[in-house]
């Protein structure tokens, strides 16, 4: 598969869009007034220990205290006890933190709506080619290196540079396949001496305090993503570009021929990312053979619906509703990981009868998701084509970042038809008709009310006249939301 990275810079935000075989897979944006704020290491000061929860709030001088689990509590713990796991699987919050403490803690997850930064105090530092942890001894290689000589060879170069180092824990990236053990070593002696100016910072300033800042967006996409089949990587900014093309001879130096500067016109629109967040922001879309998908988001879950359409098929019904099913499944994917969808995600695929359509669908499905580099797992399928996956959120969705509750209808989606309005202007002038008999009255209603109290709602208007008895003047007001209604005496 080949990938593209796409950027467009100004002095307050950067957008990257993540192209694969020329059609939109993922986008970033980084505004500089909102800069996110997961993998930040800060010196935090507990505020609140809730034993019920078994959990505690820490200041780190943002917006809201962060949420610090008692699974993420690093412990030092004395070397003569028996079973030292043990102790920490079990020992309650409440003898680990007491308020007022000074941690250091690491962001794990962004603030999301009124819920604070998700935070750990087990710190991990991801480079090119590893990702350190020092509070924790272990050795790892990520589960996408499937070749079990390389795992060896990688597992047992790191022990030996753990031992090197004095300890901590290190887990060998995917884009470590195949790489030198001077090249880990390069990594090794970057992150640890990271760790220790962290350390040392900390020691310094009192909490809460920054203590380190993760790489900006460019940096970490091309940190955790460049790989040869990266076919080009094309900025608008002549600064980013520089700093792209430096960072990638750094990198991977046979790689920098395929950083080009974009000089034309917009580069969004040129490569079609304009079009695709415009799309990724309604709760329709269409299929090329017709059919669509509405997806839905809710504070609990997303749902998502799939739908034949306009799509009638040819043959039989079980092979019309499989290939709807299975286009589905290929935009579905590509909707979730472009809209950043994350949690429990709902799919109501169309109903199949048989069995082998079923698992077609949920090996597509499989298929499209091991492409998606945020965590996911399949949860359930029935015969009802009823799907439950999850998938790890970090951060807020495309919705999220660019949109906004809307006033008019308060974020409900919804507003009240122009019938209903129509009814609570009767039973409010029924309700002042005694204080108002015989005096003519203004009515000021949004235009849409007002066509249709000269068209299909007539009746009301007339039944108004007659309870009042005295003329009842509509004058159409466009400032006035739909659902408001002024009713005043006429001089």
């Amino acid at each position: 598969m080949n990938k593209d990275l796409i950027v467009s810079s100004t002095p307050q935000e950067t957008k990257v869009a993540l192209l694969e075989d020329g059609a939109v897979a993922e986008f970033f944006i980084e505004r500089e007034a909102h800069r996110g704020v997961v993998g930040n290491i800060y010196k935090g000061r507990v505020t609140r220990v809730l034993p019920g929860m078994q959990s505690a709030f820490v200041e780190l001088g943002l917006e809201r205290d962060a949420f610090l689990y008692v699974a993420d509590v690093f412990e030092d713990l004395d070397e003569n006890l028996l079973s030292p796991e043990e102790q920490v699987r079990n020992a309650p919050i409440e003898e680990r933190l007491q308020e007022g403490q000074e941690v250091l803690a690491q962001v794990v997850k962004e603030p999301l709506g009124t819920k604070g930064a998700r935070i750990t105090t087990h710190v991990s530092l991801p480079g090119r080619y590893l990702v350190f942890m020092p509070t924790v001894e272990h050795v790892g290689v990520s589960r996408k290196i499937v070749d079990d000589e390389e795992r060896r060879r990688l597992k047992s170069m790191l022990k030996e540079i753990r031992q090197e180092r004095g300890g901590g824990g290190f887990i060998a990236r995917t884009a470590g396949l195949g790489r030198s053990r001077e090249d880990f070593e390069r990594d090794a002696g970057y992150l640890t001496r990271t760790w220790d100016e962290v350390r040392a910072v900390g020691c310094r300033q009192a909490a809460p305090v920054l203590l380190h800042r993760e790489l900006g967006l460019v940096q970490r996409l091309l940190r955790d993503i460049l790989s040869d089949n990266v076919g080009a990587i094309r900025l608008d900014s002549e600064r980013d570009y520089q700093s792209t093309l430096d960072l990638v001879r750094e990198l991977q130096p046979e790689l920098a021929p395929r950083v080009h500067r974009f000089e034309r016109g917009n580069i969004l629109e040129e490569h079609g990312v304009t079009t695709a967040l415009e799309r990724a922001l309604r709760s329709k879309v269409w299929l090329d053979s017709g059919g669509y998908i509405v997806i839905n988001q809710t504070e609990a879950l997303v749902a998502v619906d799939v739908n034949t359409g306009r799509y009638t098929g040819k043959n039989k019904l079980e092979e019309t509703i499989l290939k709807t099913n299975l286009e589905a499944v290929r935009e579905l994917v590509r909707q979730i990981r472009l809209r950043d969808l994350g949690g429990i995600i709902v799919v109501d695929f169309i109903d199949m009868e048989e069995r082998k359509s079923r698992q077609k669908v949920m090996a597509a499905l499989e298929q499209e998701l091991s492409h998606d580099r945020s965590p996911s797992k399949l949860l359930s399928v029935n015969e009802f084509g009823l799907v439950i996956l999850t998938r790890k959120r970090v951060k807020q969705s495309l919705e999220r970042i660019l949109c906004q509750p809307c006033p008019y209808c308060v974020g409900s989606g919804m507003i009240k038809s122009v019938a209903t309005v129509c009814s609570e202007i009767y039973d409010e002038v029924k309700k002042l008709a005694p204080d108002m008999r015989g005096q003519a009255l203004l009515l000021r209603v949004n235009p849409e009310v007002a066509r249709a109290l000269s068209g299909e709602e007539a009746g009301v208007l007339k039944n108004l006249s007659l309870l009042v008895g005295a003329e009842i003047v509509v004058q159409a007001d466009p400032l006035l939301h739909q659902e408001q209604f002024d009713v005043v005496p006429r001089s």
